[in-house]
């Protein structure tokens, strides 16, 4: 079997509105080329590379459907998709909180949640061993009815809520790597002991207000939510270490029936909206953790999902590194920043820092 790469040119098509960054343009702030950082070149350049690189011929690339309105319904109230779908027809606007689409904007949508709910249902239905979407507009901020953060639609959550409402699956994980808290992904999952969410992100980059590791969820979830804050910074090594000694023993504990990570590559060294220092070997590494961790936890059911990452040059060789060892497939890309990246990296007091950090969030972990 093989990796599947899921795609559909509309995803490039989803446009933003009049924005410098994240700020509305008007007043003192003057408009900028390309306005909000989630624009589609970072991802068509991802995919570009791979067909110029040769690895999509060790990839299975495919379409996918749009998600039904009853798939949508089991994360989305009627109301808000009904507001949405309108607007939408009117010629697009903005329902939330840095989300602006253009006409046609719920339909992307709904492809895009569509692509992550292929991407799994594959992998859980044997087709595949992994595989990879690549989202566009992201969902992992996207709350039920108030979407914000570039994401319009949950799109993992509304996969994984139809693969457990078919059977397909009883037990999923959810680890979100992207720079940013998952916090919509952590809400619909908040009270549910079905699903590990796991983030590991900066803190208090975005949302400013949520991402705490002591959020562990509530109810029958509670110690299903994990939360792993990380300083500005933190590199190579603290991510790395951060996840064999946070991440990996969640998941040993959990004992997925799939693993589906919530893909960004915002936490790279060159991201305009992160100062985490996260090198293309860095991806590599938590990718073939990962990938790891689901041969030995659930035969290998391993999903990524694209969410953020806003440097068009460097992204698409993030992407490629994780996307290499997602699938083993032998075609590299060389990474022309790695050297600079590697210069970059913090020195020993900062790692000791991190590696403190995290011996505490061991120790609070270590209650559940």
């Amino acid at each position: 079997m093989a990796t599947g790469f899921y795609w559909d040119e509309h995803c490039f098509w989803h446009g933003g509105g009049n924005y410098a960054m994240t700020l509305p343009v008007g007043g003192l702030v003057q408009p900028v080329q390309g306005g909000l950082p989630e624009n589609p070149e970072a991802k068509r350049r991802l995919l570009n590379l791979i067909r110029v690189s040769g690895l999509d011929k060790h990839l299975s690339l495919r379409g996918a459907d749009p998600a039904t309105e009853e798939e949508l319904l089991r994360v989305h109230p009627r109301g808000y998709l009904r507001e949405f779908r309108e607007l939408s027809a009117q010629g697009g606007g903005e329902l939330g909180l840095r989300t602006p689409f253009g006409q046609g904007g719920y339909e992307i949508a709904t492809l895009s949640a569509g692509l992550a709910r292929a991407a799994l249902f594959d992998v859980l239905n044997g087709e595949l061993d992994s595989s990879y979407a690549l989202s566009r507009p992201p969902g992992h901020h996207c709350l039920p009815e108030f979407p914000n953060g570039f994401c319009l639609l949950a799109n993992i959550s509304i996969a994984v809520e139809a693969a457990l409402a078919e059977g397909l699956v009883g037990r999923v994980a959810v680890l979100d790597w992207d720079v940013h808290h998952g916090n919509g992904t952590e809400a619909i999952f908040y009270d549910r002991a079905e699903v590990l969410t796991i983030s590991m992100h900066q803190e208090r980059n975005y949302p400013l207000d949520t991402g705490d590791a002591e959020d562990r969820g509530a109810g029958a979830g509670f110690g299903a939510n994990m939360n792993i804050p990380l300083p500005p910074g933190t590199g190579h090594f603290g991510y790395l270490a951060a996840f064999d000694r946070l991440v990996l023993p969640a998941l040993e504990r959990f004992r997925p029936d799939v693993i589906v990570v919530a893909c960004g590559f915002d936490a790279c060294a060159i991201d305009p909206l992160s100062r985490m220092l996260a090198s293309a070997e860095t991806f590599r590494a938590l990718t073939a953790r990962t990938r790891a961790a689901a041969d030995d936890l659930c035969d290998g059911r391993l999903v990524l999902v694209h969410e953020g990452g806003y440097s068009e040059v460097y992204v698409p060789f993030c992407g490629h590194a994780a996307l290499e060892a997602l699938s083993g497939a032998p075609t590299r890309a060389q990474d022309p920043l790695a050297e600079t990246v590697a210069a970059r990296q913090p020195g020993p007091r900062h790692d000791r820092m991190v590696d403190g950090l995290i011996s505490d969030l061991e120790d609070l972990f270590g209650s559940t």
